[in-house]
């Protein structure tokens, strides 16, 4: 639309003003919030359902995400955008007001501004302009004023054409100062920031503070400094005080701010359980059940992803006859030949090692310790011949023949002598 048109020629002429350009961005219409978004709302748009905003309006983080990726200086969003929600079918399910925006958590260099406190609505008022615009135009154009004091007084000043219902609000992440005038020069003027000595004060340091002071006075320092901590300590000081109700009030809405954007943060059924527990009669509850819902949804779909599916049995006697109890068979994955980086090793650096000297080791003799093995003596044999004949008349008894070895066996003579034959008995 042209909305988004006009958004990208913007951005067109920032990137081709160089590095050393400031972007800003001045918003007067309608805004809204859907699931925890902020969207601004052109005056052609015709919602029929809250799913039609996303679709037809511009996303506020659009908007800051295009100028954050710009080579600039430093950005500057002031949004009078916060008015009641024209759209009657979206009454039921938006929230009231626009959620918290923190600039610290995206590029350094921002500067973003709602004419009231998250949350809240603002008001058209009675002039030409809003209260919020009115106050921004009037101090603007004090000279040498850094920008973070310019928008305290126009908090107050805010406050006070409103009667304490409209607070405005903005979040920094500026590393350098800026000022809409500096001095008599008439030209925008960015200096070095300066330490601030009310930085992270806590609820002891403002009860000091404030002790002692008029109510009004008190108001006043309270609502310039817009935090948490100066507003418990208000209300614990000034518990009698007629601003101290409306004080009360824009503490509870805050908190309950703080913790709606804790929910979103961090998204899970658990922070959205936490935000409903506190402020389950919120105008955001509605949209907490149902973004609780869509989380649990997407756990679930991711889990379901994660289980392999089952695969039924396969009848071994159906599978010639009915081949569709088969199961398919599941692709092969292909083989990706994965590029081996080479990598450059150095050279081993040579280191020249000294030859290693010769000793002389004296041998060993060897000596054979084992027994020498003993022959066997040799087998004595004993040959007796027979004689030629016995001697004449010559008869011998009581003589035995024996043969033995040398193993200590032997055998004897018979046990008795027989008479040798005569020599008559022999024939030559």
């Amino acid at each position: 639309n042209d909305m988004r048109r006009t958004i990208s020629d913007f951005a067109a002429k920032v990137a081709a003003s160089g590095p050393d350009t400031i972007a800003l961005v001045f918003y007067a219409g309608h805004g809204l919030q859907i699931d925890g978004e902020n969207y601004l709302v052109p005056i052609d748009v015709d919602p029929k359902r809250e799913a039609d905003i996303p679709l037809q309006a511009v996303r506020l983080n659009d908007l800051l995400n295009t100028l954050g990726a710009l080579p600039t200086r430093m950005r500057i969003i002031m949004l009078d955008a916060c008015r009641n929600n024209p759209f009657p079918a979206l009454n039921q399910t938006a929230g009231h007001g626009l959620a918290i925006v923190d600039t610290k958590a995206g590029a350094t260099g921002s500067f973003i501004s709602y004419s009231t406190s998250p949350g809240a609505e603002a008001e058209d008022g009675a002039g030409a302009d809003s209260p919020y615009t009115t106050a921004v135009l009037s101090v603007a154009k004090q000279p040498n004023l850094p920008i973070e004091e310019a928008f305290k007084r126009v908090r107050i000043a805010v406050s006070q054409a409103t009667d304490g219902r409209q607070i405005p609000w903005e979040s920094s992440s500026l590393t350098t100062e800026f000022r809409f005038f500096g001095g008599d020069t008439g030209e925008p003027a960015v200096t070095a920031p300066k330490s601030s000595s009310t930085a992270m004060r806590s609820v002891d340091d403002w009860r000091k503070d404030l002790q002692g002071k008029e109510p009004k006075v008190a108001y006043e320092l309270v609502i310039a400094d817009d935090s948490v901590a100066a507003y418990e300590a208000f209300t614990m000081l000034f518990a009698q005080s007629s601003y101290t109700p409306r004080m009360r009030s824009l503490l509870e809405r805050r908190r309950e701010m703080l913790a709606w954007n804790t929910a979103i943060a961090i998204n899970t059924a658990a922070s959205f359980d936490e935000f409903l527990a506190s402020y389950g009669n919120s105008d955001l509850a509605a949209t907490a059940r149902k973004m609780r819902e869509r989380v649990l949804n997407r756990s679930l779909g991711a889990n379901a992803a994660l289980i392999p599916p089952v695969l039924q049995p396969t009848n071994v006697a159906l599978g010639p006859t009915c081949p569709c109890t088969i199961q398919p068979t599941l692709p092969l994955k292909k083989d990706v030949d994965t590029p081996i980086k080479r990598v450059n090793t150095p050279p081993i650096k040579q280191v020249d090692i000294p030859p290693t000297k010769r000793v002389d080791i004296p041998r060993i003799k060897r000596v054979d310790t084992s027994k020498p093995k003993r022959r066997p003596p040799p087998e004595e044999v004993v040959v007796e011949r027979r004689p030629s004949g016995p001697p004449p008349g010559a008869v011998m008894e009581g003589i035995g023949i024996g043969i033995g070895i040398g193993l200590g066996g032997g055998f004897g003579g018979r046990g008795r002598s027989e008479p040798m034959p005569h020599r008559d008995n022999y024939q030559r």
